[in-house]
């Protein structure tokens, strides 16, 4: 097949628009969709700080490299941020990675760990808390976690905004998730732009919301960056995979099904943002100061669920800091 722009042999067919694209013009297609959505949103403006969450997977190590592409032309600082949730065999690769490609573009790279700031590992935690029908999933804990310490490194580091890797599939998975679990609330706060609606709380910004995980693989494949393709050993707990498989299969019945999807939403939001945001009077965890709707934030919560399941076991480890 040739490229629908230049007619050069093409690497890639976009369904959901009909268009074949070449290496070059495949390129300028996914650069050109996140610059768009920057621009749109106003998530970056010359001279901020911004920090960037890096795994070492594939979407944020490619959300690293466009970001540090775009401020050759458009000046902005960049710090990258990697999260080590203590998960053997899969995050000591990845962070690796994430090491090497921040090097490679010379950008400042800092790694936080659940061991330093929580206190112990996502691997320690599930171990301390039993089968999976005794807690609730290894996501759920990561998940917070991992929001927290992020938003504590950013503010540790000064940062305006922190760019995370959520692409169009988990903007649409998100979407459909807390839609099935009544969490309209939610929806009005995890938009395609930031209102602050606490100091304390650094904005998020997701530049890679309109492109495709499929696109962002390929994108990564094509200009030799290295990441770490391996799925998380705890993602076959995750409700998020059914979401995925089922969005996977009626969009290759429905070319196209995912970007209505997040058109809809998009449409929605600024409605359920008004309902939902102000109504949520956010105070200061009596434990850690970071925000939170009630006395205990959930990150402490979740820390001390794990204290008292160790204690009851008998399970001795060293815990730094301990509420």
């Amino acid at each position: 097949m040739r490229c629908s722009k230049c007619g050069r042999e093409a690497v890639y067919f976009a369904r959901y628009e009909g268009r074949y694209y070449c290496h070059r013009h495949f390129n300028e297609m996914v650069e050109r969709k996140v610059k768009a959505t920057i621009r749109k949103y106003q998530m970056i403006r010359r001279g901020e700080k911004i920090g960037v969450a890096v795994s070492g997977g594939k979407d944020s190590v490619v959300l690293m490299h466009l970001l540090a592409k775009l401020r050759r032309k458009f000046p902005f600082e960049l710090v990258a941020i990697t999260i080590d949730e203590g998960i053997r065999g899969y995050r000591d690769r990845s962070v690796e990675i994430a090491k090497r490609n921040a090097e490679l573009l010379g950008i400042e790279h800092h790694i936080y760990s659940f061991r330093d700031y929580i206190g112990l590992t996502l691997d320690e935690t599930v171990e301390i808390m039993g089968p999976r029908e005794e807690r609730v999933g290894a996501c759920s804990y990561c998940g917070v976690w991992r929001r927290w310490l992020l938003n504590c490194a950013a503010r540790e580091l000064g940062v305006d905004k922190l760019a995370v890797g959520l692409n169009l599939d988990d903007e649409v998975q998100m979407f459909l998730m807390n839609l099935m679990r009544g969490d309209v609330a939610r929806l009005g706060r995890t938009g395609p732009y930031y209102e602050e609606i606490h100091e304390g709380l650094v904005p998020r910004i997701k530049p890679l919301r309109e492109v495709p995980e499929k696109e962002i693989v390929l994108y990564a494949v094509l200009n030799d960056i290295e990441v770490d393709l391996s799925e998380c050993p705890y993602a076959v707990e995750a409700f998020r995979a059914e979401i995925r498989d089922w969005l996977n299969e009626m969009e290759e019945k429905h070319p196209g099904t995912k970007y209505q999807l997040l058109r809809s939403y998009d449409r929605l939001f600024p409605l359920i943002a008004k309902t939902y945001a102000r109504e949520i009077g956010l105070n200061r965890c009596k434990l850690c100061g970071q925000p939170t709707a009630g006395k205990i934030c959930k990150a402490c919560q979740f820390r001390l669920q794990v204290v008292e399941r160790a204690r009851k076991k008998g399970i001795a480890f060293t815990l730094q800091g301990e509420p």
